[in-house]
């Protein structure tokens, strides 16, 4: 037992503390949220990333409309004593948790998703309880990689690319929401080539490679990996920077996957999936996102900014033929259509050409994405007894 009360942490814009009882609660609610449906087949699926932001949607959806078997895969940190778990560590807990009580057969491994270890136990596992694979999900964010064949370790960065970037951002490393400035300078041909090591889709590919050596891909095996597009005022940082490099990249070896001879022998599918904004550890990080996405935010209000979960929906009834696959003319499954829309984008320009101004019209709209970030660790949700001492030591589900 490691009973004692948790302050939260904070340094910057980063919080580095986690609260497990508000982490669990936050599962809960997303789990509740999701209207049960399970009727039908229940595939198998491997979810990479399933403990944080759009895999943690993708999952728990899965498990509640569609029944999915399977394995989440994410590399969290346990309580150290002087340390909390990572709030990832603490949601698979809670969702492990929500699983079992459901009937779910659903196992969890905490391990590197870039490592070939990790792709043999995986391996290993499904062979054991469950055959071949229907769906792999790859939704793995991570500030560096190690390439399993060379061993070079690759650290991604966020900059522009070709000239330096300089807009308005949201500091809200304090009790009220600011606007400041930020300068980057653009990314070197090396950065930007690491970047792609990490975040493009060389361990997409290693996976889906793993699973067809070992005759784990299904008949109409499916694999889709997350990505964003977004909008032009965010495009110099994101979409035209070194992430976008990452991200087209993606996209090249979707085309790569659909065309390779293990997804034709099984008529497979390799899509990039374009999610919209969402207040993620990795979104809050990058510069102007949380800008952007405190006006987007303020233009659509509640009821127009779609979840990660009804976002997640969408996606898995696309995949199981409940509704048509929405694609782009790149053949990208599309989910961000509510974002893009011109009349929503050009009222965040508006905001945007004058973001001082703006931010006091947003404000509604910058509270809230204060207010999600803490959510991320577990802070500020209702219900959470903060004055009280709390188990610390909560065990990673067991197989």
């Amino acid at each position: 037992m490691s009973l004692r009360q948790i302050e939260p942490k904070q340094r910057g814009f980063l919080i580095v503390n986690s609260h497990p009882e508000g982490a669990a609660h936050t599962v809960r609610r997303m789990w509740d949220a999701i209207p049960a449906r399970t009727d039908g087949r229940r595939p198998v699926a491997l979810i990479l990333g399933h403990s944080a932001g759009y895999g943690l949607a993708t999952l728990l959806t899965g498990l509640r409309q569609h029944g999915i078997r399977g394995i989440g895969v994410a590399f969290e940190a346990p309580d150290t004593g002087r340390r909390t778990a990572t709030a990832g560590w603490y949601r698979t807990a809670a969702a492990a948790r929500l699983a079992a009580d459901g009937g779910h057969d659903i196992r969890f491994v905490n391990t590197d998703a870039f490592s070939t270890d990790a792709k043999t136990e995986i391996a290993d596992l499904v062979e054991e309880h469950y055959g071949p694979v229907d769906y792999l999900v790859y939704s793995l964010a991570a500030p560096r990689r190690t390439d399993p064949a060379t061993g070079t370790v690759h650290h991604s960065v966020i900059k522009p690319l070709g000239a330096a970037y300089e807009a308005p951002a949201l500091d809200f490393s304090g009790t009220d929401p600011q606007v400041s400035r930020s300068r980057m300078e653009p990314g070197t041909a090396e950065e930007t080539r690491a970047t792609v090591a990490v975040m493009g889709g060389d361990d997409w590919q290693l996976w889906v490679s793993a699973l067809a050596d070992r005759g784990l891909l299904a008949e109409r095996f499916t694999t889709v990996a997350l990505t964003y597009v977004g909008s032009e005022v965010t495009a110099p940082v994101y979409r035209q920077g070194t992430i976008g490099a990452a991200k087209e990249h993606l996209e090249r070896t979707a085309r790569d996957l659909s065309a390779s001879a293990p997804l034709k022998e099984k008529e497979g599918r390799a899509f990039t999936v374009v999610a919209g904004a969402a207040v993620t550890q990795a979104s809050s990080a990058i510069p102007s996102i949380a800008l952007y996405t405190a006006f987007l935010r303020t233009v659509l209000g509640e009821d127009g900014f779609r979840t990660t979960s009804e976002q997640a929906a969408d996606l898995w009834d696309q995949l199981e033929g409940r509704a048509p696959l929405v694609l782009d003319g790149a053949g990208r499954i599309r989910l961000d259509g509510w974002e893009l829309d011109d009349h929503v984008q050009d009222r965040v320009r508006t905001l945007w050409a004058d973001p001082e101004r703006g931010l006091e019209a947003a404000r509604p709209g910058a509270d809230w994405f204060m207010s999600q970030v803490r959510e991320l660790y577990g802070w500020g949700i209702d219900g959470t007894a903060y004055d009280q001492p709390v188990e610390a030591e909560v065990p990673w589900p067991a197989r």
